[in-house]
């Protein structure tokens, strides 16, 4: 994927993420660790790798919002967002 494709991508995972923070019964702490990576779609400066990061910890956090619980379709995505996220962090 193209650094413009990711930033594309990481910009609609905001908007979906802006979507659940208005929702009312969304515990907001679940996206503290994609705020404190402090990497925005508008950061056109940072790395490719840190964008991609940043997409992986949000995707993990926007998965848990949606689980049920950890077996559910949600729930495995956001296990191996978590899995991705710990493998993108390394290569930083």
């Amino acid at each position: 994927m193209h650094k413009e494709e990711l930033l594309e991508l990481h910009a609609k995972m905001v908007s979906i993420m802006d979507h659940f923070r208005d929702m009312d019964g969304i515990d907001n702490a679940v996206f503290e660790p994609y705020d404190e990576l402090d990497v925005t779609p508008d950061d056109v400066h940072k790395s490719k790798s840190e964008h991609k990061h940043a997409v992986f910890v949000l995707g993990n956090a926007l998965a848990n919002v949606m689980a049920e619980d950890e077996f559910s379709d949600a729930g495995r995505i956001g296990k191996r967002m978590e899995e991705l996220a710990d493998d993108a962090e390394s290569k930083l």
